[in-house]
């Protein structure tokens, strides 16, 4: 037995009947031309379905009459707005449902779900002691008129317990238990914020690079981190409308992939006319490409260009065709830089790194280092063909020290070359201070390339000490000594007692504050009072390298006036397809050099660091990283 609240003229009641899913309909409302007009339009052929003119506020059927009551959009008309008169009127038509409807008996709300009027009903039902699921039935991908998703409210009566008996609430699109009323609102809401997104990237391109996570169902952690780019210069065909790029584990904050110049770069270079990048998430296991293909694949068309053609196979794509590698080698957390993880990822070819990830920023490599490839001993004998291979993708473990990953770290390498004879610097002793340990690579090679420096380290973090030594082949020894303390306090300490110590001062520190605009380094590192006292601690020859990481524009060029203030000779130098910007900063105008002259000095350090039987990587191009400085 089926009551349809305010049916008006739908022809839902005359669609179940006439297809044998239900017979006894009553259908309800308070327009006497609808209920006149509805029942001429089914006179005899429908003998058991009835319309009565009657205000579903005030029923005249008994309680627990039927088994369900059907809503087709009449909550949605009568609950449009929050004012108590509104709200009393539908507090009287959910308790005419809950009188007339039987224990274990159903309220079908049909509605768009508005976050008040859902949250109306759910509060309400659950409150009696219902169990509340809604069921997502139409969106944007379906061959539907709506652009917003409709929804199922279906409300199952229980008596109600005395006491506090638990809530039982749902969402079914993808079965899940809510705990709250304000948590089933959200999730309704990102349903239909997806479904609108849809609905515009099928109309027309996107100017923007529309970006969204999608989510593991059991943990609620993002799995997939989409990223929708369009390309208005490729022509599409038939063939390269639409392609899915998945990006190897590791390598998602590569400039490629994790910049969107980059993926405008790759979608242009792919082809294609709209591609989506796919980032995989560290924390989720994945059963190679073929699995994530079949999971991604009805998702993704969601998010299909206008004029793909109609059964059109979607080409899934990837570096080398595998989803790369990513080993977990730590986990751990600092009370002072959150919790962060060790791991080793494949980069192109056969090449292994080691990353440091903070993971309040994630997708910013703090730290990285080149894993050795094992080297067979001289004699060892060969491998007997039935031995078992070591796996292709367990990493090597030893770290070369030789190897700068960062670019920023090549850059400030290369301002070295402004102090002395750079033929000559790499056997001069040196006196360098390095504000930032991270994983080390960084004190490491200037301790390990210029032989008589010695290079104090000041970190705040001792948990980074730990790492760097136990993951990143960090040591200390007589010519490089860390010392465990807040980099302010350290310079301000030596400002007192150690005036002109230092020939070189790099300063390469993260910000914990993601609120403001420069990650790099913390605000009261570039305040007036404090580079005076790095400018004291500095020889007047000396070099200070700064590396500096600022979105804000307004912020940047204040620092670089504060800069200017205190030291009257700036180079500034910007790494391409990244934020960051290496500042080379010396206390004495009679050094300054033109970029030609830098770029000749560069050469000539570059030259006397490669040293016969000392490897030397032959992407450094010290004089690539001066000769892009400009002056300010």
């Amino acid at each position: 037995q089926v009551l349809v609240v305010g049916c008006g003229n739908s022809e839902l009641s005359e669609q179940m009947y006439d297809t044998g899913m239900c017979e006894d309909i009553v259908n309800i409302d308070i327009s006497d031309p609808v209920i006149r007009q509805m029942r001429e339009r089914s006179g005899s052929r429908r003998p058991k379905m009835s319309y009565l003119l009657m205000d579903m506020l005030q029923m005249d059927f008994p309680d627990a009459h039927f088994q369900v009551v059907l809503d087709k959009g009449t909550l949605d008309a009568v609950l449009t707005d929050e004012e108590e008169a509104t709200l009393a009127k539908v507090d009287r038509m959910f308790a005419e449902i809950s009188r007339v409807l039987q224990v274990g008996g159903r309220y079908l709300c049909i509605s768009l779900a508005q976050a008040h009027v859902l949250k109306k009903a759910v509060e309400y039902f659950s409150q009696e002691g219902w169990v509340v699921r809604v069921h997502q039935m139409a969106g944007s991908g379906d061959k539907q008129q709506f652009v917003l998703p409709v929804f199922v409210y279906v409300m199952t009566k229980f008596r109600k317990i005395p006491g506090s008996a638990p809530q039982i609430l749902e969402i079914c699109s993808e079965p899940m238990r809510l705990e709250s009323a304000e948590q089933l609102v959200g999730a309704v809401k990102d349903r239909q914020h997806y479904a609108l997104l849809c609905s515009q990237l099928s109309k027309t391109p996107c100017r923007e690079q529309v970006s969204l996570d999608l989510c593991d169902k059991e943990s609620g952690r993002p799995r997939y981190t989409l990223h929708v780019v369009d390309s208005p210069s490729v022509k599409p065909s038939r063939e390269n409308h639409f392609a899915i790029f998945i990006i190897p584990q590791g390598r998602e904050t590569e400039w490629l992939f994790g910049t969107e110049e980059g993926r405008r770069q790759l979608a242009t270079s792919a082809g294609f006319g709209r591609l989506v990048t796919v980032a995989l998430h560290r924390e989720q296991h994945y059963e190679g490409m073929a699995g994530i293909q079949a999971e991604l694949s009805g998702k993704v068309m969601e998010l299909a260009p206008r004029g793909l053609p109609a059964r059109q196979q979607v080409p899934f794509l990837s570096m080398g065709g595998d989803i790369g590698v990513r080993a977990v080698r730590h986990c751990d957390s600092s009370p002072l830089s959150g919790d962060f993880v060790v791991e080793d990822v494949k980069g192109d070819g056969s090449c292994y790194f080691r990353r440091l990830i903070f993971l309040h920023n994630r997708n910013v490599v703090q730290s990285e280092a080149r894993l050795l490839a094992p080297v067979p001993l001289l004699g060892q004998k060969k491998r007997r063909k039935d031995k078992k291979k070591p796996s292709p993708t367990e990493p090597p473990t030893a770290i070369d020290k030789s190897y700068l990953c960062c670019e920023h770290h090549k850059a400030m390498v290369a301002g070295l070359c402004l102090l002395g004879d750079p033929e000559a610097l790499p056997g001069t002793p040196l006196e360098v201070l390095v504000v930032g340990l991270g994983g080390g690579s960084l004190p490491l090679f200037v301790h390990e390339y210029f032989s008589q420096a010695h290079v104090a380290v000041v970190e705040i973090d001792p948990s980074m000490l730990e790492v760097a030594t136990h993951w990143f082949g960090f040591s200390q020894s007589e010519r490089m000594q860390v010392h465990i303390s807040d980099g302010l306090d350290y310079v301000a300490k030596l400002a007192a007692e150690a005036p002109a110590k230092f020939d070189a001062l790099m300063f390469d520190v993260d910000s914990k504050d993601l609120t403001v605009g420069m990650s790099c380094p913390p605000p009261a590192f570039v305040e007036k009072p404090f580079l005076e006292k790095v400018k004291i601690i500095l020889k007047p020859e000396g070099v200070f390298v700064l590396n500096l990481v600022c979105r804000d524009s307004r912020l940047k060029e204040s620092v670089l006036g504060t800069l200017r203030e205190v030291f009257p000779l700036l180079y500034t130098h910007r790494i391409e397809g990244e934020v960051n910007e290496i500042l080379f900063c010396q206390p004495s105008p009679e050094v300054q050099r033109e970029p030609r002259e830098l770029g000749a000095r560069a050469r000539a350090l570059e030259g006397a660091l490669r040293q016969p039987g000392r490897p030397w990587d032959s992407s450094y191009v010290l004089a690539d990283m001066v000769q892009a400085v400009s002056i300010l």
